[in-house]
């Protein structure tokens, strides 16, 4: 799913207007409408294949929830599944779901609706939770900010821990010999960002660490949606000093056109080098 998501700087509130003018050119029309000043988003599930295993990074915003917090989501019909059954993925094969955060638009496909009952969507996987966010987020633990996160809580987190499917990780955790979460706290206290190392290829997945390019260019601009804004930025600076020293590819939730994208460093701040395609 793209689509036209709210004005730019309500999203990128610390963004100034030149930032967004001066990059028009490639901005638009995948990041950004200018007539519109609308920022442009997609919400996706990457689908990684590891030592013989299906591994989902993050599941988007799911059919069916209901969302009063966000009118965008609430009560969704979408293919996902279909999608994925395409792309030669049944629930079935799955083996590893990450989330990298525990927002409303990266967990709702972590279920299904059956019998009236929500139950894991992917049998055989198991799920990686940050545990600072699922204490976060949890309603015997803390009082939510929204009732939409409690919502988003008990339709598509607390099943998946009451099947006994869910793995809460703290510090750092290793998948397997190519990829390995870390914590990257800020946008929520959980947020975590997946390393990928395979031969002489390196990336990152950095959730929302990044909601648009031009926090590439300005990394101390953050999102409308980082809790801690202070921990955000010094997550994503950090994040993309080792994505530009190491030649990571950088692979964001949320971009919409290119799927990824290289960094160098440009004096105190990075610059874009490079775009990668959906793959």
């Amino acid at each position: 799913m793209q689509v036209p998501f709210g004005p730019a700087r309500a999203i990128v509130p610390g963004s100034p207007e030149e930032l967004w003018r001066d990059n028009k050119e490639w901005l638009a029309p995948d990041f950004w409408e200018p007539d519109t000043d609308s920022y442009v988003a997609a919400l996706q599930t990457w689908v990684l294949r590891s030592e013989g295993r299906t591994v989902l990074v993050d599941t988007g915003v799911g059919n069916g929830r209901q969302r009063p917090d966000s009118p965008q989501f609430d009560n969704l019909s979408t293919d996902f599944l279909g999608q994925l059954d395409r792309a030669g993925v049944r629930p079935e094969d799955v083996d590893v779901v990450v989330n990298t955060h525990l927002h409303v638009d990266h967990v709702g496909w972590n279920t299904v609706e059956r019998d009236g009952e929500w139950v894991p969507a992917f049998p055989n996987a198991r799920y990686l939770i940050p545990s600072a966010d699922y204490a976060h987020f949890d309603p015997e633990r803390s009082r939510p900010r929204r009732e939409g996160d409690r919502l988003v809580f008990e339709d598509s987190i607390a099943p998946v821990r009451r099947a006994g499917q869910a793995v809460l990780w703290e510090d750092a955790h290793r998948i397997d010999a190519h990829l390995t979460l870390e914590p990257a706290p800020g946008h929520t206290p959980g947020s975590t960002v997946l390393r990928l190392a395979s031969g002489g290829d390196r990336a990152v997945f950095v959730g929302d660490l990044l909601h648009s390019p031009v926090q590439i260019l300005e990394p101390s601009c953050n999102s409308c949606f980082d809790e801690d804004t202070a921990g955000a930025a010094a997550s994503r600076r950090r994040v993309l000093e080792r994505a530009a020293d190491e030649r990571e590819l950088v692979i964001p939730a949320h971009f919409g056109g290119a799927g990824a994208v290289e960094v160098r460093r440009d004096g105190a701040t990075f610059a874009v080098t490079g775009w990668a395609a959906y793959a």
